[in-house]
C-alpha cells in the first residue's frame, strides 16, 4: 500500500536511500542534488515520509530529504530498542553523517520537532538551522490537545463529505488526505514503540545554539502555551502564529511554512558576515 501511494503521491522524481544506523536502516527519499546542507523533513507520531509528499518540489536546486523515523510505519528497518533520550538523538545523528550532512536545516513537526531539539542539544555540528512546527516537548499535552485526537480519530469514520467538513472545522488537514489516510487505515494494526517526550527545560530551550523558529496553527490547542514559554525562556527564536490553521499545520498552512522555512534564518547585515 505503501508502495503504490507514493507512486501516486511524489511530484518530483526521488531516490530512495537506506541509511545504515546502529539501531537499524533508515529510509530516506532524496530530492534534488547531493549536498551538505539538505532540508531533512522529520514527520509527527503516526506518520512517515509520505506526509511530505507535497513539499518535494517545492526547494529549488536544494537537496530536500524525508524520512521514515524508527517507529512508525514504512520502510526503515529497525533492529534494536530505542528507548532513550540519547539513543533518539543518537540515530538522527548517525543519518545525518550517512548523508554528508554539515549544514542541515532540520524541519520537524510535533514529535519531529521535539526530536530535532533534542538531536541539536546532544550532537551540535551538522546543523545550521531549526525550524520546528507546533512541536512537542515544550509541556505536558493539554486536555485540548487530547480532545483534538479523539475527534480526528473519530471523524475517520465519517463519509468523506463529512470528513472533509470535519477537516476544516476540527482543523485537520489530514481528514481530507485521501491518499494518506489509505495508508493510515492500512497500519492501524501496526505496533508502534512509545515514543515518549520529555518536557524540555528552559536551560536546555537555551542551550540550542543553531538559529530556531517555531511555528503554531493559531487553532491550536499548544499554541498559546507554546508561545508563552518560548518567547519568555528563548528570546533570540523566532516564534510566529499563523492564522487559520491547527496542529497539522505544516499541511494547513503549508505554502507559509515552505516560505517561512526557505527564508530561514535571514542572512546576516552586512558588517557581521565574516
Amino acid at each position: 500500500m505503501y508502495d503504490r501511494i507514493l507512486q501516486r503521491l511524489w511530484p518530483v522524481p526521488v531516490r530512495a536511500e537506506d541509511i545504515a544506523t546502529s539501531a537499524g536502516t533508515v529510509r530516506i527519499y532524496r530530492a534534488g542534488p547531493n549536498g551538505e546542507d539538505p532540508y531533512v523533513l522529520l514527520t509527527m507520531l503516526g506518520g512517515n515520509a509520505l506526509a511530505w509528499h507535497r513539499w518535494m518540489g517545492r526547494f529549488g536546486d536544494r537537496s530536500v530529504i524525508a524520512v521514515d523515523p524508527f517507529g512508525e510505519p514504512g520502510h526503515s528497518v529497525q533492529t534494536r530498542p530505542v528507548n532513550s533520550r540519547e539513543g533518539a538523538a543518537g540515530w538522527v545523528e548517525e543519518l545525518l553523517a550517512g548523508i554528508g550532512a554539515q549544514r542541515a536545516h532540520l524541519v520537524g513537526a510535533s514529535w519531529g520537532g521535539y526530536l530535532a531539539v533534542e538531536h541539536e542539544l546532544r550532537h551540535p555540528g551538522r546543523v545550521a538551522a531549526i525550524t520546528v512546527v507546533e512541536p512537542a516537548g515544550l509541556r505536558t499535552l493539554p486536555w485540548r490537545f487530547w480532545l483534538w485526537t479523539i475527534l480526528s480519530g473519530l471523524a475517520l469514520l465519517l463519509p468523506a463529505p463529512l470528513r472533509r467538513w470535519a477537516a476544516r472545522r476540527l482543523p485537520n488537514a489530514t481528514l481530507a488526505e485521501d491518499e494518506l489516510l489509505t495508508v493510515l487505515r492500512a497500519s492501524l494494526r501496526y505496533r508502534r514503540p512509545d515514543n515518549q517526550t520529555v518536557v524540555f527545560t528552559d536551560q536546555e530551550l537555551a542551550g540550542v545554539r543553531v538559529p530556531v523558529q517555531a511555528l503554531f496553527g493559531s487553532r491550536s490547542p499548544l499554541q498559546a502555551v507554546g508561545v508563552n514559554r518560548l518567547r519568555a525562556a528563548v528570546p533570540g527564536w523566532r516564534v510566529e502564529v499563523i492564522p487559520g490553521a491547527g496542529h497539522t499545520l505544516v499541511m494547513d498552512a503549508e505554502d507559509q511554512v515552505i516560505e517561512r522555512v526557505l527564508a530561514f534564518p535571514p542572512p546576516a547585515p552586512a558588517g557581521e558576515r565574516s
